[in-house]
């Protein structure tokens, strides 16, 4: 399979970022829920911010051509790292709910290594 055939997985992540994001604006109490919070309209409201992130981050990306693609694929590695890291403050202080914390900091951190590791094969090829 050529280079060109393959699938690309920062397109799948810019899929997954618009997918994540339209349900936290559209539905942000399921997705709370599903996550392992209870849902109040505070955190509804926190909720479709960090929706509003990922459609823009999701949309910016997919909307470049392939060579404008470098800046998104960068800030949306910065975003993902910071999400990662507050996400081990929380649970080294476990100040937040167990459930919620794992799991949206395996989701940003998934986001944060694929990215991570393109970032550096890309560098090893250039």
């Amino acid at each position: 399979m050529s280079d060109r055939q393959k699938p690309d997985a920062l397109v799948a992540l810019a899929a997954g970022r618009i997918l994540l994001g339209v349900c936290a604006l559209a539905a942000p109490g399921p997705l709370v829920r599903g996550f392992g919070l209870s849902s109040s309209p505070t955190v509804a409201y926190l909720t479709r911010i960090y929706g509003a992130r990922a459609l823009a981050l999701g949309v910016g990306y997919l909307g470049e051509p392939a060579e404008g693609r470098r800046r998104w694929h960068r800030i949306g590695l910065a975003v993902d790292t910071s999400d990662t890291l507050t996400a081990l403050g929380h649970l080294v202080r476990r100040d937040a709910p167990l459930r919620a914390v794992v799991a949206l900091g395996a989701l940003t951190g998934g986001y944060a290594a694929v990215g991570a590791f393109r970032l550096l094969r890309e560098r090893g090829e250039g």
